[in-house]
């Protein structure tokens, strides 16, 4: 029995020890003073660099709500433009601590990959982006068209279930980046872009003429987009998501970026749970306790980033839908901070 212990008891010791080195994220980030966050090569709304090199965006805001719960300073953060191929290597390397690149999120990816996700920003669909002169109202008037599509994205499978259970025959031009993939849809290689419905909003920005392109009705895939981790490393997977669940839950409470400082006086529980003035929730993930107040006060709640970034704030102009609380008729909604 006595042997049965010493060996139950270096075995436990080498899972401790094993989990121990794993979770180190938080630790590398404080000592390096700075966040390195996986976006995209330039997709508006979410990821996208100005002619200074500043970045904005959905995605973006994560990032910087991250940075400023961690190293209270939204702006320290390394922002890496990654391709949908290298996304994931990136990660898994450790090149980045997070990807916040309009990611989504599969049972495939969540167990295949190494990564976990830790919530959703945007609940999105595939759809299609057409010329108006080609005179198609339906994405099932396209039979026979030619595709465009990104590789490594979950859109390919996705086209062939929809035209293959619709019986239709169609042509798929893969393209290994975006701007690749938009480039030979605006010259007219294919018919058709095919991506996710937020994507193809911010594409037909970018094309010289947006007025001539139109995004068919058809919605024809779940498509929940988050931010993920590396396996391996709890506390900096819960930071991660509690961020983005603070960002919604300050939404549903009606705190904002302006009146931040006035809510954290309040005396009502779950504010006082909020802002740290009762218990010690931020300690327990590793942070502060004031780390709510510095995520609103570094990119607002939920709903201004998304009002600023791709709603009806900016030139993107889509409607909250899917992505409203859900207490305002949206599935939107994170647990409680409590």
């Amino acid at each position: 029995m006595k042997r049965v212990y010493v060996v139950a008891g270096v075995v436990l010791a080498t899972a401790l020890g094993v989990q121990a080195a794993a979770a180190q994220t938080l630790k590398t980030v404080k000592e390096r003073g700075s966040l390195s966050c996986g976006v995209s090569q330039g997709l508006p709304g979410f990821s996208t660099p100005d002619d200074k090199g500043n970045w904005t965006g959905l995605d973006v805001d994560v990032c910087r709500a991250i940075a400023a719960a961690v190293l209270n300073d939204p702006t320290k953060v390394k922002f890496v433009p990654l391709s949908a191929k290298d996304r994931f290597t990136a990660l898994q390397s450790g090149e980045i601590d997070v990807l916040s690149r309009n990611t989504t999120w599969t049972l495939s990816r969540d167990t295949s990959l190494g990564v976990n996700f830790t919530g959703v920003t945007y609940y999105d669909g595939q759809g299609f982006l057409i010329r108006k002169s080609l005179k198609v109202n339906s994405a099932l008037e396209l039979n026979g068209a030619s595709v465009c599509v990104q590789t490594g994205t979950t859109n390919e499978q996705n086209v062939s279930d929809y035209f293959n259970g619709n019986h239709m025959k169609y042509e798929l031009i893969a393209f290994g980046t975006a701007d690749e993939t938009v480039k030979a849809y605006e010259s007219g290689r294919c018919d058709v872009f095919t991506s996710d419905i937020s994507q193809l909003y911010s594409i037909r920005l970018k094309l010289s003429s947006p007025g001539d392109h139109v995004v068919l009705p058809e919605v024809i895939s779940k498509e929940p987009l988050g931010p993920l981790v590396r396996h391996g490393d709890d506390q900096w997977f819960d930071i991660v998501k509690w961020t983005l669940f603070a960002m919604i839950n300050a939404e549903e409470l009606g705190v904002t970026q302006q009146n931040v400082d006035e809510m954290a006086k309040s005396t009502k529980p779950d504010l006082k749970r909020m802002f740290g003035t009762d218990g010690n929730l931020g300690e327990q993930l590793g942070l502060t306790k004031d780390w709510v107040t510095r995520i609103v006060k570094a990119v607002g709640n939920y709903g201004e980033s998304f009002d600023r970034n791709v709603g009806a704030g900016s030139k993107l102009g889509i409607s909250r839908g899917l992505n409203q609380l859900w207490n305002k008729g949206g599935i939107q909604y994170a647990p409680p901070i409590r």
